[in-house]
């Protein structure tokens, strides 16, 4: 196995019980890699119809009368609600920076 960049110690010992029949060369150091490779057996029509199948399983868990009862603020609405929340974010940022502070502030005179 390759040897991490900080020393020339190997990162683990290489296993004696994997059997790979391809090596993988990490894009980082061009070592060898321990990943194993992943060959699917489905065929491209086997995989389209899979993926067609939770396609349909996924519109029938959808509630189409639940979809439209939502919700929908107007642009002034949503617009007020995104100048609260920049406006709360604020507030908690300049809460943290001047919260840690131990310096005790004295009028000149």
């Amino acid at each position: 196995m390759g040897a991490s960049l900080e020393s020339s110690r190997p990162i683990m010992a290489p296993s004696l019980s994997s059997k790979r029949a391809s090596t993988r060369f990490s894009t980082y150091s061009m070592a060898p890699s321990v990943a194993n490779t992943v060959k699917t057996s489905l065929s491209s029509a086997s995989a389209q119809q899979e993926i067609k199948d939770i396609e349909e399983g996924l519109e029938k868990l959808e509630n189409k009368k639940l979809a439209t009862q939502r919700y929908v603020p107007s642009t002034e609405k949503s617009e007020n609600l995104s100048k609260l929340a920049l406006g709360a974010k604020l507030e908690r940022a300049l809460g943290r920076r001047m919260g840690g502070q131990d310096a005790v502030m004295r009028k000149r005179g």
